[in-house]
């Protein structure tokens, strides 16, 4: 689905969702989804999880309209993981002679994939913004072969949560770029 527009509200006990779809008639689809939520404790962290984490994670990836326009698809999703590849395209060679990908495009789905890992990180809340991210570019990506970011979040503080990532191509023994960074943590409540 192509989302113009992604709402959610949380209150106490539930999730209401508002989605407003571009059809392709030029009109527009809304709907406004109410889905129970489960509060789980844990020592003194709370996280407010759906059953639908990973598709609500996965429709926010794709409404990221950058996300959308680099050709990003969540692979995996999970446990503070999050595996997103980018395809291959003409339109983001930074180098029209050697035809390799610009590492700003690579540093977007390692950004990309950094948030998604937080997200869906047991301890971490509903939504993330980066405050750092430390990219070292180990080696072009070769061209015409997709690009894959694996990022993991390794640890949750009450506010911060670190991650590490690596993007490879089809060559992953040697990674195009490796990162560390850090991601506010947006808590539900208790």
């Amino acid at each position: 689905m192509d989302y113009q527009f992604l709402l959610s509200i949380i209150t106490n006990d539930n999730f209401y969702c508002l989605e407003i779809e571009r059809v392709a008639t030029g009109g527009l689809i809304l709907t406004f989804q109410k889905k129970r939520l489960a509060i789980y404790r844990l020592g003194s962290i709370n996280k407010v999880m759906t059953q639908t984490d990973n598709n609500a994670a996965r429709q926010f990836i794709s409404a990221i309209p950058h996300s959308r326009r680099l050709g990003m698809k969540v692979e995996e999703l999970g446990n503070g993981k999050a595996v997103i590849s980018m395809p291959y395209d003409k339109a983001l060679i930074g180098d029209p002679v050697t035809k390799v990908i610009h590492g700003g495009a690579v540093s977007a789905l390692m950004d990309t994939a950094g948030g998604a890992a937080v997200v869906a990180h047991p301890l971490a809340g509903l939504g993330t913004a980066t405050l750092d991210l430390r990219i070292d570019y180990m080696r072009s990506a070769t061209p015409g072969q997709t690009i894959t970011a694996t990022a993991e979040c390794y640890h949750v503080t009450r506010s911060v949560a670190f991650v590490r990532a690596t993007a490879c191509d089809a060559d992953t023994a040697r990674p195009v770029a490796t990162a560390t960074g850090a991601f506010t943590v947006m808590k539900g409540s208790s």
